[in-house]
């Protein structure tokens, strides 16, 4: 094996490649990985870290998983890739379709792939687009997300997405893309006497269809559990609300189960805990464990079947080179096979509550604001004072000092304005999980101004 010469490697990335939000100030000292086993990361000088992000919510069966590399090897040996454009498939992309139909929504029977989450998210929007158009509803074009979402970062996707240093560079947005308040129990404002606030919350989205007009709204796009946003844990009582908001003004619901997807709440997919389902569900991540690119969505019956009877000068001209890639299906259809056989499902409910309740700990803490999660999801936000939750100062860049602590103690993970935020792989352990919760009552006692 050629040794690997750090100095140079660093060199090279700040040369020549250009990083996902990429500025230079968070990436002046970059962790440059090497291997992956299970729920650890090995960087460059043979430093190990546990995996506190699952790579980037998506490697839920964990690291070194040789399984999905002889299951690629093999499909690329016999055949690596073909056009899956009407007209011709492949028989890991149909598999992978059948075994969708059988995990998913009971009304979602028909399944198209993409590369990752952004494709599928643009593929929601124009397929509900799409939809009305055929039923002679042409006005129906409005997409309505909340504050906080994040759904991806093509134009359309960042329009959708409801975190304003998305757009500050790239604007003007989409039109046609409206907010809402999240369901975000910590720092929702705006209920009303005797009303719950995941009911204000989805009160918010009925008076804006009727604010809007019915008839010029398409759909309402919402994450089970948003990730990006802060991992915002909605009331019990939000989705199934939603749903029937949703149903009596026509408008489709599109559940971006990106992140939740393939057994990260506990749940093959997060809108099952609830009794909802979607009438589109946009995946990816999960689906292969991250291990190649693979996105996609499912539709209800309903929209399949307009898809199928419109005349054919109106046919759903949507197309990815890389839709129903093999390699990457056959891949997908070894790592849910992993995902089943294992039981990594309700694993991440059993680690999840175990991560929860050791989070928990942290309130001891001055600092520490809030504690939440959902199986392998969580987090705990920062603030400077706990009785009026107000934040710390942006400039005193908390959550990244925490952050940088939790690096040098052997945990890698991000942090999103002043909340850290977790979602290791499903197969972590019970003394990884300990560890990451001690890890980060070190991390705060250290990094947070005051109280160290």
């Amino acid at each position: 094996m050629v040794e690997l010469n750090a100095s140079e490697l660093l060199k090279a990335d700040k040369a020549y490649l250009i990083h996902p939000l990429y500025h230079p100030q968070d990436h002046g000292e970059p962790l440059i990985f090497v291997k992956g086993e299970g729920a650890i990361l090995t960087d460059v000088k043979g430093r190990q870290f546990i995996d506190g992000l699952s790579g980037l919510w998506n490697v839920n069966v964990g690291h070194g998983r040789q399984e999905l590399a002889r299951a690629a090897e093999e499909q690329m040996r016999t055949l690596a890739y073909c056009s899956s454009y009407a007209g011709s498939s492949n028989v890991p992309a149909i598999q992978l379709a059948a075994r969708l139909r059988e995990l998913s929504y009971p009304s979602l029977n028909t399944v198209f792939l993409t590369s990752g989450g952004g494709e599928a998210n643009e593929s929601a929007f124009k397929t509900a687009r799409f939809y009305w158009k055929a039923k002679g509803k042409p006005d129906k074009v409005k997409i309505i997300a909340r504050q906080l979402a994040y759904h991806g970062v093509t134009l359309a996707t960042m329009s959708a997405t409801g975190i304003p240093a998305y757009w500050k560079m790239f604007e003007p947005r989409v039109p046609g893309f409206l907010h809402i308040p999240s369901p975000y129990p910590y720092r929702f404002e705006g209920t009303k006497e005797g009303e719950s606030i995941g009911a204000a919350a989805a009160r918010a989205l009925e008076e804006t269809i009727l604010r809007e007009g019915p008839e010029t709204v398409a759909a309402f796009i919402a994450e089970p559990v948003q990730g990006a946003g802060g991992v915002i844990v909605p009331p019990d009582d939000y989705f199934p609300r939603i749903r029937e908001i949703c149903s009596k003004y026509d408008i489709l619901f599109i559940a971006d189960e990106v992140i939740t997807g393939f057994g990260r709440t506990g749940r093959w997919f997060a809108l099952m805990r609830w009794g909802v389902e979607p009438d589109i569900l946009s995946f990816a991540k999960g689906i292969t464990s991250g291990y190649l690119p693979l996105g996609g969505i499912m539709v209800s019956d309903i929209i399949r079947e307009m898809i199928l009877s419109v005349p054919y000068e109106d046919r759903w001209m949507h197309a990815y080179t890389y839709s129903g890639h093999p390699t990457c299906c056959a891949v997908a259809l070894k790592n849910l096979e992993i995902l089943e056989k294992e039981g990594l499902v309700g694993r991440a409910e059993q680690m999840g509550k175990r991560l929860l309740q050791g989070l928990q700990t942290l309130y001891e803490l001055p600092g520490v604001g809030d504690v939440r999660g959902l199986g392998l999801m969580a987090a705990v936000e920062l603030v400077a004072d706990r009785g009026t939750k107000r934040p710390f100062d942006p400039a005193l860049k908390v959550g990244r000092r925490v952050r940088r602590e939790a690096q040098e103690r052997g945990l890698f993970t991000r942090f999103i304005r002043d909340v850290l935020i977790l979602a290791p792989p499903l197969v972590v352990t019970e003394e990884q999980v300990d560890r990451i919760v001690e890890i980060l009552r070190e991390s705060i006692q250290v990094g947070v101004p005051g109280r160290g």
